[in-house]
């Protein structure tokens, strides 16, 4: 995670750095003010063309990621769902085995209580 942040970090210091050594160069160029102008207002554009398609492709990635984790969330629901199940039925195995157990010793300790009292 960390050298996704770094790399992060390190992009937008890089676009910048970048724009602002294009506004630098653009502004001491040797141009006219109008030839100038124009210029900027040509990179704004380019510019604002290359975000809107960035930002398209990262909502259409962060919609893939989002039906992706819904995907595997409704399948570890399923499993967890069926493990739970699976648990449910052991358990309700090993009561049923326990209880028979604990009739089958007090039905013994009662035989060998009457057998006590009659002797």
């Amino acid at each position: 995670m960390s050298d996704r942040s770094d790399f992060g970090t390190f992009l937008v210091g890089f676009i910048v750095g970048g724009l602002t050594g294009a506004a630098v160069a653009l502004l001491l160029a040797p141009q006219s003010g109008e030839e100038t102008r124009t210029t900027i207002k040509e990179k704004a554009i380019e510019l604002k063309d290359k975000a809107v398609e960035t930002y398209d492709e990262v909502y259409d990635k962060a919609g893939v990621i989002a039906s992706d984790a819904k995907v595997k969330a409704e399948e570890l629901k399923k499993e967890a769902t069926k493990t739970v199940g699976d648990l449910k039925s052991k358990g309700q195995v090993v009561l049923e085995e326990n209880k028979a157990k604990l009739a089958s010793k007090l039905s013994r300790k009662d035989k060998s209580l009457d057998q006590d009292v009659s002797i």
